[in-house]
């Protein structure tokens, strides 16, 4: 795949004779046509693209008929266009009681300013009745690391406090944990995704994670931001959380809290980098809630293509970016309501739509490739979850899944940056790739932000499907103009104002250069698995390999 009239062909001599198949060197990425589509989807009439709302229906209607446009096929259930996905929506009203109460006296708390909070409960009021409160660490167990914050100790029927991140983020040389979780990279343990899931298989009535911007890898304005909404797939009644309320608990209400149970909370998160810490009850302390639920069921939909392969049909190259954004919201001091999502994540599915067309113009693939527009990934990868579940291609025979989830729009860069460093061999042809457009390969800079489980891709990872992820947030491009600070400064400024809020607008001030080259990149390597019997592959040390080679026998 080549690149737009300032850039050199994607693939030189040496990568051509790394391929069994042509190039898409002869294809251009075209910066403008995916401008048109970004502005078209983050324009007002999608309403900011929330599941289940008007602006589904006309997303979805968009998204099949660019997809038939440039002459692809369904690749749904039954040849449809669509994976239907039944998701419950919950969104909690004001609450008729929310506080914590202790030696004291009572400690009344506000969503939004001390707490965010939600559930995935189909109830029609999320209540606990003074709730015992328990600090558990990091709240990790993890036997093949010799590591359990939990010790046995009953939550049934109490409110879990915990740390983010994993519990060697903060370690210092010597300490127990230091190294334990793979340093400053983030583990699975460390997602606030595992730690809800971990105080439910405990039987807690509810969770609360402290915030602490570096730990969590945003602000607090990034964890209100869904306004007390909250997703999941409908589940039946016995599959259920035992969570009545899920969230978090910012870093001074927490200080708060625990200074009334005449607990110190530094000296506390400092014993939970011991694997011999056990809970520590805040004693005579209690939590109340009763707070209103509306909910309802909605039947959202995964968009799915295809260009049929023709001798290895049956296995399957999927691209994937997500169609969902925020929805309507509070306005901001422009007075926009609509968080369109306009780089998260409609620049992602425009970036698709430009690998599509190039593919097309070539000669049919040998394995099929599928393109995936998912549904509520800004609500926890639900769409993803829910294909990976229920695929419609194997898993066994899904040979990558390439994500793009947010793309810089600063400017041509000197580097790629790669997320999830030593996982799999699509790493090394990022790297041959990346060197015949004269880039290098930078490691994320901020690996402890646990980007690697934050996209669609995850879905596929933890069944065992290779996957690459490009995301521009992930570290600072080495810009052709400005270098790494300016790289930087663009993160900064997009991840600090317009990161999940309605400023994720389309810009004129965008420079598509850098996006061009990144989607050059990830099209070429799925044009090169496309056409090849090549199956990449999870390295030692990933804690995916063992799930992908239970099935070695199924794959060629």
């Amino acid at each position: 795949m080549g690149g737009m009239r300032k850039l050199p062909p994607v693939l030189a001599a040496a990568a051509l004779a790394a391929s069994s198949h042509p190039a898409l060197a002869k294809v251009s990425v075209d910066a403008d046509r995916i401008a048109t589509d970004v502005k078209t989807l983050a324009s007002d009439t999608f309403e900011g693209r929330a599941p289940g709302t008007a602006g589904e229906d006309r997303t979805i209607g968009y998204l099949i008929a660019r997809f038939q446009d440039l002459g692809l096929q369904p690749a749904g259930p039954d040849g449809r266009w669509v994976q239907t996905v039944p998701l419950l929506h919950t969104k909690l009203e004001k609450a008729r009681t929310l506080a914590f109460a202790g030696p004291k006296g009572a400690m009344p708390v506000e969503q939004a300013r001390d707490l965010y909070i939600s559930t995935v409960r189909p109830d029609d009021a999320a209540t606990i009745e003074d709730a015992p409160v328990v600090f558990v660490g990091y709240g990790v167990d993890a036997p093949e690391r010799g590591w359990d914050d939990f010790k046995g100790v009953d939550l049934k029927g109490k409110l879990a406090v915990f740390l983010v991140n994993d519990p060697d983020f903060a370690a210092k040389k010597g300490e127990p944990a230091a190294g334990r979780f793979g340093g400053r990279t983030m583990t699975y343990y460390g997602r606030w995704t595992y730690k809800f899931e971990e105080a439910a298989r405990q039987g807690a009535v509810g969770a609360l994670i402290v915030h602490e911007t570096q730990a969590a890898g945003y602000g607090w304005n990034v964890v209100v931001s869904p306004g007390g909404e909250n997703y999941d797939i409908v589940r039946r009644p016995e599959d259920l959380t035992s969570l009545a309320l899920q969230g978090w608990i910012s870093g001074d209400a927490a200080k708060r809290l625990f200074a009334d149970a005449g607990l110190d909370l530094a000296r506390l998160s400092a014993a939970a980098r011991r694997p011999d810490f056990r809970p520590v009850p805040l004693k005579g302390v209690t939590f109340a809630a009763d707070v209103p639920v509306t909910h309802e069921q909605i039947a959202s939909h995964n968009v799915l293509a295809r260009i049929p392969g023709t001798t290895r049909a049956d296995e399957v190259v999927m691209f994937g970016a997500h169609w969902d954004a925020y929805g309507k919201g509070e306005p901001d001091a422009q007075g926009r309501i609509y968080r369109a999502g306009a780089n998260d994540d409609a620049l992602g599915i425009a970036a698709m739509f430009e690998i599509a067309r190039a593919m097309k113009a070539e000669p049919a693939p040998q394995r099929s490739v599928v393109f995936a527009a998912w549904t509520a990934e800004e609500r926890g990868l639900l769409g993803s979850e829910f294909y990976a579940a229920n695929p419609v291609y194997p898993m066994e025979k899904t040979v990558a899944n390439l994500a793009i989830d947010i793309l810089q729009t600063a400017g041509a860069a000197n580097d790629v940056v790669l997320v999830g460093k030593g996982q799999d061999t699509l790493e090394d042809d990022m790297a041959r790739i990346a060197a015949t457009q004269g880039r290098t390969v930078t490691q994320e800079s901020l690996p402890e932000r646990g980007l690697f489980y934050r996209a669609d891709h995850f879905s596929f990872a933890k069944r065992g499907v290779p996957v690459m992820l490009l995301m521009g947030i992930a570290g600072a491009a080495d810009l052709k103009q400005g270098g790494t600070a300016a790289g930087q400064a663009w993160i900064d400024a997009y991840t600090g104002n317009c990161y999940h809020q309605a400023c994720d607008a389309w810009s004129s001030d965008w420079n598509l250069d850098g996006a061009v080259q990144d989607i050059d990149l990830i099209g070429t390597i799925g044009e090169e698995l496309a056409n090849s019997g090549k199956w990449p592959q999870w390295k030692p040390g990933s804690e995916f390999r063992a799930i992908r080679e239970k099935s070695e026998g199924v794959r060629q």
